[in-house]
């Protein structure tokens, strides 16, 4: 738990608290084995949603659609310029609780599941939390902001055996279940190279903090919208409501936000391991934030579905992408702004992102129809609270989003060093060349704002 926070939460309280949720969750004080709702099987698990404006909005109203927003949390309680926010969500459920910091809000309900729907530098203090609780989180993607942050999650949804869901909905979707099934049906043949790209940034990146401060808008509590990042002043429009997103301290970057996303159907389809390696192309990197594009190159061991002991997929971004001519294409072929091409023995296939699209499939430079019955899509959220009450596991749980965000996460780091080969090695944490690399595999967390676990 926050170090603050442990002097308020005993230990005899805590203990309390897990076992009092376990029996009341119907598994007794031993291990609990399988998620379920305080309710019973037919009641609506009790949710709680920290982060209710913008994506937050979006996810709150998901999952209330399967289960009772009972409490929510925003730091932000006028804020105007996002979908949503702490004002509709009173609106929209007058009988939640509300608050503005969420370490209340976990200490003081009790919650079957939570929304985790921050600026990136939050996710896993939030997250990890409500896991420590018995807790089952529903987090946005990146799951984490660190690598270290990606495989300490990893591990504690294990232990704590709840229902884990990472925000990336596509995973659920008929474009990415219909590129593995096409992947897997063997007509691409082995699969030689993968190219993954977005069109972001779409938020400023490549610049410098600007000097001074501005006044913090009334109803935005600034220091908890820090939270475990270090203390800086405000400035109006550099990093809330939107704007964080390339900042080193708060958030991904380009390969963060949409990585998840897009790389996501290479490494299911394909069933990579952890990268060896990985390099960047890219501007000169700037203190502070990430680069305006950049191109990443990950290395990976061969799989059965691969061609070859080695396999790269080339990620890019900043408005970066493939041609169709490298990628194997027909000439004319147009390129979507977000997408994954996949190059086979036999054909190839390409998919824009985007939950409603099957993939491209190319035989002999020629597009064909897609060539098998089309996949059904599921609801990520009802995924997630399904398994709340006991049913099903969902799909993109800790135990696959977690090593794939390492992977992504990954090429954070590499764009702070073009042109160079940083060697990974997963089983230890580390990268085998670069003490300077793996000073940003962990971040250290401002004091009083410390997580156990993390």
């Amino acid at each position: 738990m926050l170090s603050n926070w442990g002097e308020r939460i005993t230990a005899a309280r805590s203990f309390t608290f897990l076992v009092k949720r376990r029996i009341f969750l119907g598994y007794g004080a031993g291990v609990l084995s399988l998620p379920g709702t305080k309710g019973g099987p037919n009641e609506r698990p009790a949710l709680g949603a920290v982060g209710v404006g913008g994506k937050g909005w979006a996810d709150s109203l998901g999952a209330s659609k399967h289960g009772e927003i009972v409490a929510f949390c925003d730091v932000d309680q006028l804020g105007k310029d996002r979908k949503g926010g702490f004002v509709e969500a009173a609106k929209k459920w007058p009988k939640a609780t509300r608050y503005t910091d969420w370490r209340e809000m976990l200490e003081k309900e009790e919650l079957d599941g939570v929304t985790v729907s921050t600026p990136d530098h939050m996710h896993a203090p939030v997250t990890m939390t409500a896991l420590k609780l018995g807790i089952s989180p529903y987090t946005q993607k990146p799951l984490t902001r660190t690598v270290h942050e990606a495989r300490a999650l990893t591990l504690a949804a294990r232990e704590a055996k709840v229902a884990t869901q990472m925000g990336n909905q596509n995973h659920s979707g008929v474009n990415y279940k219909g590129l593995v099934e096409l992947v897997r049906s063997g007509l691409l043949g082995k699969i030689k190279r993968a190219y993954a790209w977005s069109n972001r940034p779409i938020w400023p990146q490549g610049h410098r903090r600007p000097k001074g401060s501005g006044k913090i808008p009334d109803g935005l509590h600034w220091d908890l919208w820090l939270g475990v990042a270090p203390k800086r002043p405000f400035t109006k429009k550099i990093y809330h409501p939107f704007a964080w997103r390339g900042w080193y301290d708060f958030g991904a970057g380009a390969l963060g936000d949409m990585g998840c996303h897009i790389i996501d159907p290479v490494v299911w389809a394909l069933e990579l391991g952890p990268a060896r390696g990985v390099q960047s192309e890219g501007p000169s990197p700037m203190k502070e934030t990430f680069p305006e594009w950049e191109r990443i190159y990950y290395d990976f061991a061969g799989t059965k579905h691969t061609l070859g002991k080695n396999f790269q997929m080339i990620w890019y971004d900043g408005k970066k992408k493939p041609t169709a001519e490298e990628a194997g294409l027909p000439l004319r072929t147009k390129i979507p702004d977000n997408g994954v091409i996949l190059v086979g023995e036999k054909a190839s296939l390409m998919t824009k992102h985007g939950s409603g699209h099957l993939p491209d499939f190319y035989v002999d430079g020629k597009k064909l129809t897609y060539p098998l019955q089309a996949p059904k899509g599921d609801d990520h959220y009802g995924q997630w609270v399904s398994a709340i009450r006991g049913d099903g596991t969902p799909s993109s749980n800790f135990d696959y989003s977690g090593p794939m965000t390492e992977t992504v996460l990954l090429g954070t780091i590499a764009c702070r060093f073009p042109g160079q080969t940083l060697r990974w090695d997963s089983g230890n944490l580390k990268f085998l060349n670069s003490a300077e690399a793996n000073t940003l595999v962990k971040q250290t967390y401002r004091k009083g704002w410390e997580v156990e676990g993390l």
